[in-house]
């Protein structure tokens, strides 16, 4: 589906008045109180964003990578939160689509057509975090029919408030398979909220599968198709809108609040803004934001154009991005801190919190240090 200019500016224009109205003047308590934020959800839903990358006789517009990074980055202007929300969820239904046939495909949209159903993705474990092949979660095919999957994930976005989870076990020694979980599934537990640095209300904690049964339909694909899953096409694609555009949207709002700081502030009668190292600080943040926004936006138009058979160079791009992107926004976000002096280290203004939640996603989606291996190992390639 092509989706026309002029209808993706009229919805950033949407996400940008609900970021301003809903999103921006929450972000404050939720970063408090640590609970989720129900209330934006319900807009979010009301709005269309939970359902953009379904197909349009399912209520989506089928939206592509450029799209939803342009709409996650706005929203995480207002809160972080919020655009790892939608990039949970908008994975788990692009991954999804990858390997599940007609009829799963069909029973999975039709759920998710009413807007505000959520969606987890769980891959990590207590010992495999960028080693997913370490992971330990097992599924065993059950004598009656259907599977039996035994595991615990962490760290799991959304963990208590989806729908559908996403979940990756092994299903031989060397072999790594996708299943999706309902919330209604027996044997389907939650463990732990974690209390975290930044990041707050995003109901990120352990998802317990304790001899959970689930049907047949919940294999994805084959068994052991869940790592092709990951490796070849699901992991780029989610990064290249994912990390890298929530961190576009700390970044920029961190900026956005500087500035305003910087004319509002006044030391030795003038405004902090019309000091030299103020102004080049604000130069340099602002140069290195640009320059990784044409980044991101490039590579989610190459993984658009490339889709499903990205390229080497494209993948090394996804990283790139990721890498970049989230390493801006924690210097611009410590930045901010700065220049707002003694105040940016108080909690009654926002740049305190965007530092918090600008570190998690220099670690999430492959800590930087494994971006730069994937890089590093397509151009040795090359």
């Amino acid at each position: 589906m092509i989706i026309d200019k002029t209808f993706q500016d009229e919805l950033l224009q949407v996400v940008k008045r609900i970021t301003k109205e809903v999103i921006s003047p929450r972000a404050a308590e939720i970063d408090r109180t640590d609970e989720f934020p129900h209330d934006i959800i319900k807009v979010l839903g009301e709005n269309g964003l939970l359902t953009m990358t379904l197909p349009e006789e399912y209520g989506g517009i089928e939206a592509d990578s450029l799209l939803l990074a342009k709409v996650i980055e706005e929203v995480s202007k207002g809160m972080a939160t919020v655009g790892t929300t939608l990039l949970s969820t908008h994975s788990v239904i692009r991954m999804v689509k990858l390997l599940a046939n007609e009829q799963q495909l069909d029973k999975f949209y039709t759920n998710l057509s009413s807007g505000d159903k959520l969606c987890c993705f769980c891959l990590t474990e207590a010992n495999a975090g960028s080693d997913a092949r370490a992971l330990k979660t097992t599924a065993k095919k059950h004598p009656d029919g259907g599977w039996i999957l035994n595991g615990t994930k962490v760290f799991a976005t959304l963990s208590q408030v989806s729908e559908y989870y996403l979940v990756f076990a092994k299903t031989a020694e060397d072999e790594i398979s996708a299943f999706l979980v309902h919330k209604d599934s027996p044997g389907l537990k939650f463990g732990k909220i974690e209390d975290k640095m930044g990041l707050k209300g995003s109901s990120t904690g352990d998802v317990i599968l304790d001899n959970c049964w689930v049907d047949d339909d919940a294999l994805l694909g084959q068994p052991g198709e869940g790592w092709e899953m990951l490796a070849n096409v699901g992991t780029s694609m989610l990064r290249s809108w994912g990390a890298a555009a929530i961190a576009l949207g700390i970044g920029q709002s961190a900026l956005d609040h500087a500035i305003e700081y910087a004319k509002e502030r006044k030391q030795f009668n003038k405004r902090i803004g019309d000091f030299q190292g103020i102004r080049f600080m604000l130069a340099d943040c602002a140069m290195q934001l640009e320059a990784a926004r044409q980044l991101v936006y490039e590579t989610n138009r190459r993984v658009d154009e490339e889709y499903p058979n990205l390229q080497p160079y494209t993948h090394a791009m996804v990283s790139m991005s990721k890498c970049y992107a989230t390493d801006v926004a924690m210097k611009v976000t410590t930045d901010a801190v700065q220049i707002f002096g003694g105040y940016g280290y108080i909690r009654e203004f926002p740049v305190e919190r965007l530092m918090r939640d600008a570190k998690i996603y220099q670690i999430v989606d492959g800590t930087n240090q494994i971006q730069r291996v994937i890089i590093g190992s397509v151009l040795m390639k090359k």
